[in-house]
């Protein structure tokens, strides 16, 4: 994997930075997302993937997991 640029949501914890989701592009239509507080982690998905999943929580379908 390429050296990814990490970009931390704007909805991250603003007091010590700790609680941070970041997501980076990578090659071709890949997406990584990772915690600031274990950044050797990393989830990769697909675009389309990452898009979905995002609709469905603004749309609350996973809302009965919380």
């Amino acid at each position: 994997m390429s050296e990814l640029r990490w970009q931390k949501s704007s909805f991250s914890d603003t007091d010590d930075g700790s609680h941070c989701l970041e997501i980076a592009h990578g090659e071709v239509d890949f997406r990584h997302l990772r915690e600031s507080d274990d950044p050797d982690v990393i989830i990769t998905t697909t675009t389309a993937k990452l898009r979905a999943f995002i609709l469905g929580a603004k749309a609350g379908e996973f809302d009965h997991l919380i």
